[in-house]
């Protein structure tokens, strides 16, 4: 099968994955990219790996080895062999700069009649009480508060 992304590894590029591998003191994926791109080397003495064959060797899926390929010919050695930075966080805070303001209002506020004191938790309730979110965690309501103290 004709490979669409061919790996070219210059001897500097080779030399700086095989120290990153003796070292190591790597992240372990960064080590793991490191094999995969040596094994896919056309440049290599004894011939490029197979993805399935580089896959089995380092528990890796071969569409990995695929991406890792992709990357190195389209955004070069670096992007390769470094994670790959999310642009956006993988989930969006619940509370923004308002709802937090209220949520420190509502804690400096009188609590509910039969407490001596508000909890996590009955903020949260409040909060979603009060239609300020849909859904909030105590834990959501710690971090907070632990934020502004």
């Amino acid at each position: 099968m004709n490979k669409k992304y061919i790996v070219r590894l210059t001897v500097q590029e080779r030399q700086q994955l095989e120290e990153v591998i003796s070292k190591g003191k790597a992240p372990v994926l960064k080590i793991t990219h490191a094999h995969i791109l040596l094994k896919a080397d056309v440049n290599n003495q004894a011939g490029s790996w197979t993805d399935v064959r580089i896959a089995k060797a380092f528990g890796v899926h071969p569409d990995r080895v695929y991406q890792i390929r992709q990357r190195f010919v389209e955004e070069g050695f670096e992007a390769a062999l470094n994670r790959k930075k999310r642009l956006v966080p993988g989930q969006q805070p619940k509370l923004d700069g308002a709802a937090e303001a209220k949520l420190i209002a509502l804690s400096c506020g009188k609590p509910p009649e039969g407490r001596i004191r508000w909890t996590l938790r009955l903020l949260s309730d409040k909060m979603v009480e009060l239609r300020i979110v849909d859904s909030l965690s105590h834990e959501t309501v710690r971090q907070a508060l632990k934020k502004t103290s």
